[in-house]
């Protein structure tokens, strides 16, 4: 072997499963309320389009950190649409009806961890009040954690970095595929309780193939993500990660252990993930408001893989050239327990009809404004110009309509340093394979085989 290649595999292979782990998870994963107390009284007009010199009057209806830092999501020559406001976009009959059949049955503990919890929203929005309910912030955080995601993912990535609009030579591409294999809601899993292999103790699996750079090519990863990780957290498990390289033709088992800390040069934290992906009881949570908030939710422009470039702005990160719906949107505010964490706080705000997240506002310890991230999503039973929905997101045995709101593109501004990093991977679907494939994609021994 090329001694050069072996010092690369060497020094970069934990940072590559690292990032791995991370993308796949961010790509992966991503119930249901009323518009109760949304108007309808605004001065967006559904099928308008807002230019760089009318922005101003988006303002009333955008989060107050995002709008001071407009410079890096608006800019001349946008064409904002104004979609529809307050559109259906609740998850499908199955979740609602284990909803129905067991959130009756849930309860937290003490130290904030969700018990009893078999399928569904556990927490039925429409009864947790912000006003009322001490716990609300926790109870709408499993919520969060246990939203409608379809079955898993399966999709193809590209990662951009940027720095003062400039498109830095750091980049990766690949292939990725991410399982819930635990609290399904469909009938043919009720044997199992809910569990798709029995006696299953993976909550999720994640699988990965790196198609550039070149060097990294062929690069695979499988992790697991265990149910005991949604448990007291003495008893819980952290994510076993495998990774296999080509060049050393080899598979190694990590353990990932921080999620603070930034992931392999990114701008993100493992629990930046979808706003949020950490486990909910290392944290205080406090419900905020609920309010109308004006968000990128279902586009209609098609980026990677659909398509290889897009225009997002100067800066790299901006979503404005598509369309923007009025959501009613809730706020939650995030404190770590652990005094080391590099936050000190931060605000999500989440979709209620969805439980998707639109938002979050990451602040420092100094208590100044470090990070924005914000997401754009794709409604399952959309099409577009030469895709129907039917061709990319299929329903399967009890779900005929998958009606989900997929997360397909991902945005974090650093406001401290001007820089930030993009993930596009609008080709995500949730639609299961077989279960005898199934059965392949979460075994490691796959990974010196090829992923498909």
């Amino acid at each position: 072997m090329n001694s050069s290649v072996l010092r690369f595999n060497m020094r970069t292979e934990h940072g590559i499963a690292t990032f791995l782990f991370f993308v796949a998870l961010m790509v992966s994963f991503e119930a249901s309320a009323d518009s109760e107390g949304a108007s309808s009284e605004s001065r967006l007009i559904e099928g308008s389009f807002i230019g760089f010199d009318s922005a101003e009057m988006l303002k009333d209806f955008l989060p107050t950190e995002f709008w001071a830092h407009r410079d890096f999501f608006f800019f001349p020559g946008m064409k904002l649409e104004i979609g529809p406001e307050f559109r259906d976009y609740t998850p499908p009959e199955v979740y609602k009806n284990a909803t129905k059949a067991f959130s009756n049955q849930v309860r937290l503990g003490d130290d904030g961890t969700l018990r009893d919890f078999r399928a569904g929203q556990p927490f039925p929005a429409n009864s947790v009040s912000c006003e009322g309910d001490s716990d609300a912030g926790i109870k709408n955080i499993w919520n969060f954690v246990h939203r409608w995601q379809g079955f898993g993912a399966r999709a193809t990535f590209q990662y951009t970095y940027w720095d003062r609009g400039e498109l830095r030579p750091v980049g990766y591409r690949g292939t990725t595929t991410a399982w819930q294999l635990k609290y399904r809601p469909e009938p043919q899993f009720e044997k199992n309780n809910g569990d798709v292999f029995p006696r299953e103790t993976r909550a999720v699996v994640v699988g990965f193939e790196l198609a550039e750079p070149a060097e990294a090519r062929g690069t695979k990863t499988l992790t697991y993500r265990y149910a005991s990780s949604y448990g007291p957290l003495d008893l819980a498990k952290p994510e076993d990660t495998w990774i296999y390289s080509r060049e050393v033709r080899r598979v190694r088992k990590i353990t990932q252990n921080q999620r603070a800390s930034a992931v392999a040069g990114t701008d993100f934290s493992f629990d930046d993930l979808f706003s949020f992906s950490g486990l909910p009881v290392q944290y205080k949570w406090k419900c905020i408001t609920k309010q109308p908030l004006l968000a990128p939710v279902n586009t209609r422009v098609l980026g990677y893989p659909y398509k290889n470039k897009g225009y997002y702005g100067p800066s790299g990160l901006s979503f404005a050239n598509d369309r923007w719906e009025l959501r009613n949107a809730l706020l939650l505010e995030m404190v770590p327990r652990d005094q080391d964490h590099p936050y000190s706080k931060k605000l999500i705000w989440i979709d209620l009809h969805s439980f998707k997240p639109l938002y979050s506002f990451a602040y420092d310890r100094t208590g100044a404004l470090w990070k924005i991230i914000y997401h754009k999503h794709r409604w399952s039973q959309d099409d577009h110009p030469g895709i129907t929905a039917q061709d990319w997101y299929p329903g399967w045995d009890g779900v005929p309509e998958p009606r989900d709101l997929r997360t397909v593109s991902d945005a974090i501004v650093n406001v401290q340093t001007a820089t930030g990093n993009r993930l596009d991977f609008y080709d995500s679907r949730g639609t299961p394979p077989n279960i005898r494939a199934l059965r392949r994609y979460v075994d490691v021994r796959q990974l010196s085989r090829r992923l498909r």
